[in-house]
C-alpha cells in the first residue's frame, strides 16, 4: 500500500517515530529525492527574485506572499512542511530539515547558513536509524543570525534574536537574545 503526502504529514505532525525500513521512511526517502530535484533547479542558475519566490512556493507545495524574499542557495530534505510569514526572508545557505513542521512568522529574518532540524534519532543504538520529529516554530520579527541552529521541538518567540553561530536546544521567550552553544538568554530587547 502507497502512502499519501497527507498520511505522511499527519503522521509527522503527530509526532510519531519514523521507523526505519517503514512505508513512512521509504515515502520520507523518495519525498527527500523530489525536494533535490526541485532545489537542484533553484540553486543551479540565476533566478530573479520572483521566480525564487515561485520556485520556493513549489518546493514547499503553497503559495508564498509577493513579499517573502529568499536568496540561494537553499536546501531542504523534504519541503513541504514548511510554511512562511509575509515579509520573511531566508539568506542564503540555509538547509531545513523540515519533515517536523518548520512555520516562520511574518517579518523574520534568517541569516546566512542556518540550520533548521526537526528530527532527531533514536537515542537506542539498537533502533539509531529511526527517527522522532519535532516541530520548529519561528515567531514574527525574529531575528536569527548566520551559522546558527535551531533543534528539534523549539520555539522562537516573537521579536527574538538569536546570536551568530548560536544553538538554539529550548525555546526562547519573546523579545530576548540568545547566543552560545548551547544558547542561553544573553538579555531582554525593550521596545
Amino acid at each position: 500500500m502507497r502512502m499519501e503526502l497527507q498520511e505522511f504529514l499527519d503522521h509527522l505532525n503527530r509526532g510519531e517515530r519514523v521507523v526505519n525500513g517503514s512505508k513512512t521512511h521509504q515515502f520520507m526517502s523518495a519525498a527527500a529525492f523530489e525536494a533535490m530535484r526541485l532545489t537542484a533547479e533553484l540553486n543551479n542558475s540565476f533566478h530573479d527574485l520572483d521566480e525564487c519566490r515561485e520556485l520556493f512556493a513549489r518546493i514547499i507545495g503553497k503559495p508564498v506572499d509577493k513579499t517573502f524574499a529568499l536568496f540561494p542557495p537553499f536546501y531542504t530534505d523534504f519541503g513541504r512542511n514548511i510554511t512562511v510569514g509575509k515579509g520573511a526572508f531566508i539568506n542564503s545557505g540555509c538547509r531545513f530539515q523540515d519533515q517536523g513542521g518548520i512555520t516562520i512568522g511574518a517579518g523574520s529574518l534568517i541569516g546566512h547558513n542556518v540550520v533548521l532540524a526537526t528530527l532527531n534519532h533514536e537515542i537506542d543504538p539498537a533502533h539509531r536509524k529511526d527517527m522522532h520529529p519535532a516541530p520548529i516554530v519561528i515567531g514574527c520579527h525574529v531575528w536569527i543570525g548566520a551559522n546558527s541552529t535551531v533543534c528539534p521541538g523549539v520555539t522562537i518567540g516573537d521579536g527574538a534574536i538569536v546570536a551568530a553561530g548560536a544553538v538554539v536546544t529550548k525555546d526562547v521567550p519573546a523579545n530576548t537574545m540568545v547566543g552560545g552553544v548551547p544558547a542561553k538568554v544573553i538579555k531582554h530587547i525593550s521596545r
